[in-house]
């Protein structure tokens, strides 16, 4: 459970951010007329990653088990690089986004409102897709469809509530820090994730080795204990993995977590984050 808060923590944070750019940028330029289609495009964008989960979830539902184990496994994998990509780009990235933002906001509004409803869709909608990818990957692995859902829901709602308190200038936070340690600890969640993914494909039967086990502790961490289930929940941990699979979480844990770890401590520290000049303006013109 809390893996997957972390990631609609995470996920839904950078999505809030990018909002909270947005729309204050808007109020502080005196445009509120062309807010109504930014709200479009945000809302659009979370109607897709709905209706994407849905069809994960649901479509999944009607294939063999040799089909579903192959597709589980290959979207793991595929969530796994999507994340990794994400936490790497967050890292290097974060401290432009907003001028970012504001460029492609410009345009947009120079061509009029459907091209603010695309930027708006384009902007939370890979977040959205992101998030709905990665946290169907996570619930099948958990075996619990509940308690990873129910985690998600409350990072995000947590998120969002984030959002607001930056938007306000309510909050201060490092948000050089806050991605540095998030992002680390995703990159152990995604490791686990990996490692579940492969050993999909192997009962799928397009990767070999799926009973050559490395070791079987399942007597003393036993799978349905709540300590067992906790370390599924957060580390998709497995009392009786295979060769293959610990061969893999550990290819892709040791190094990926050194080299983001390293070359998060490379450059200046940023400076504490509130919601900045937009607040300030969003707040006076409120």
């Amino acid at each position: 459970m809390f893996g997957n808060y972390l990631i609609g923590l995470r996920e839904g944070l950078e999505a809030s951010l990018v909002v909270c750019i947005l729309i204050a940028y808007l109020v502080k330029t005196g445009r509120r007329d062309r807010l109504a289609p930014v709200w479009a495009g945000i809302a659009a964008a979370v109607l897709l990653s709905l209706a994407f989960g849905a069809v994960l979830q649901y479509g999944s539902t009607q294939l063999t088990f040799e089909a579903q184990e192959a597709l589980g496994g290959s979207l793991s994998i595929v969530a796994v690089g999507l994340v990794t990509w994400m936490v790497f780009w967050m890292r290097r990235t974060a401290r432009h986004l907003k001028a970012e933002l504001h460029g492609k906001l410009d345009a947009a509004l120079a061509m009029g409102g459907f091209a603010l409803v695309v930027t708006a869709f384009l902007a939370v909608g890979r977040e959205g897709l992101e998030t709905a990818l990665f946290i169907w990957t996570a619930v099948q692995a958990t075996s619990d469809g509940v308690r990873p859902l129910l985690g998600a829901l409350f990072g995000l709602a947590t998120s969002v509530v984030l959002g607001w308190l930056f938007y306000r200038g309510a909050l201060r936070i490092n948000l050089a820090k806050f991605f540095t340690w998030t992002g680390a600890m995703l990159v152990v969640v995604a490791a686990g994730v990996l490692a579940y993914g492969v050993h999909d494909l192997q009962e799928a039967g397009w990767i070999p080795g799926l009973h050559d086990q490395l070791f079987d502790i399942s007597s003393t961490i036993p799978k349905d204990s709540w300590y067992g289930t906790l370390l599924k929940g957060v580390f998709n941990f497995q009392p009786d993995p295979t060769v293959l699979q610990v061969v893999v979480w550990a290819a892709y844990l040791l190094p990926t977590l050194l080299l983001f770890l390293r070359t998060s401590g490379s450059g200046p520290a940023p400076k504490p984050v509130k919601a900045e000049a937009e607040a300030e303006a969003a707040a006076k013109a409120a």
